[in-house]
């Protein structure tokens, strides 16, 4: 089972793109809208969506953070022609980072903002068999540049049923640091990831725009992972934490999405008043705020 969630930010696109989103993949669909009141961005859209069956969330929230590529999400197709149709839709008033054609390490490959700002990496290979695979994908970059390896390792030891599976340097020639790492795979919780270093200059950085939203089953496990990940205290709030790399993740209880979708609007009125006020989530708090006690 999934626990790791990517989790995207928009100011008021969540529906939006998300529907886009659902239209560009197969195995997709829009599993749930949930309406929050009284949140500081006003009514607040929460958005859960499957991609090729990958479960994710997206949220409208205001325009306090912008997604970009230190985070994308890279996207494989076993066929040139569903390559083709995928690349054609994302990148359709989009902002083409890496041009779409062959690569030594692609039948095609291309990586663009779309026109709602989340990066993808669009890539054919026929290894696949019928799959279509979507992974977030974390680069390294600016200070935190070399540090792939560092956090790769540091996440696995947080999450059962994790491993390394690929770790592939840079090399006399290949244009960045020789050790950086130029492409790595490995898995959390169940969940794939893709992570490379990359000193050249870039103008973006992680921020909470795309969040790994974290579903724990007891308040001691959401303390475990909050202790361990939380860098920045002034970051903290409403169960965010922001970790030494800058990655930030969401650690919440995960009977608050059953709470938020069955709630009634007395219900999530009184759940989302209580969470606004809470930097780590107190998940007694929650149930008892959500009972009306």
């Amino acid at each position: 089972m999934q626990h790791i969630i990517p989790h995207l930010w928009w100011n008021t696109e969540a529906k939006e793109a998300t529907a886009f989103y659902t239209t560009v993949f197969p195995d997709s669909r829009v599993t749930q809208v949930t309406k929050l009141s009284g949140t500081p961005s006003g009514d607040t859209d929460i958005v859960e969506f499957q991609l090729s069956g990958i479960p994710m969330m997206g949220i409208s929230a205001g325009p306090y953070f912008a997604l970009n590529p230190a985070i994308s999400l890279f996207a494989t197709f076993s066929d040139v022609a569903s390559t083709d149709r995928a690349w054609e839709a994302l990148s359709e008033g989009g902002q083409v980072l890496m041009p779409y054609q062959s690569y030594p390490w692609a039948t095609k490959y291309g990586w663009v903002n779309d026109r709602f700002g989340l990066s993808w990496q669009i890539s054919c290979t026929d290894s696949l068999g019928a799959r279509v695979t979507i992974t977030p994908s974390l680069l390294f970059t600016g200070s935190k540049a070399g540090k792939a390896k560092e956090a790769i390792a540091f996440y696995a030891s947080l999450f059962p049923s994790s491993h390394v599976d690929l770790e592939v340097p840079y090399e006399e020639g290949d244009g960045d640091t020789v050790g950086f790492l130029k492409h790595a795979r490995f898995t959390l919780h169940g969940q794939e990831f893709i992570a490379m270093d990359s000193s050249l200059p870039h103008a973006f950085q992680f921020n909470e725009a795309f969040s790994l939203l974290v579903e724990c089953d007891t308040q001691e496990e959401m303390d475990t992972l909050s202790d361990a990940l939380s860098f920045v205290p002034e970051s903290e709030q409403c169960g965010w934490v922001k970790d030494k790399y800058g990655v930030s993740w969401q650690i919440a209880p995960k009977e608050m999405r059953v709470m938020m979708k069955e709630g009634t609007p007395e219900q999530l009125a009184r759940l989302t008043e209580a969470f606004l006020s809470m930097k780590r989530f107190n998940l007694d708090a929650l149930r008892k705020a959500y009972r009306g006690e």
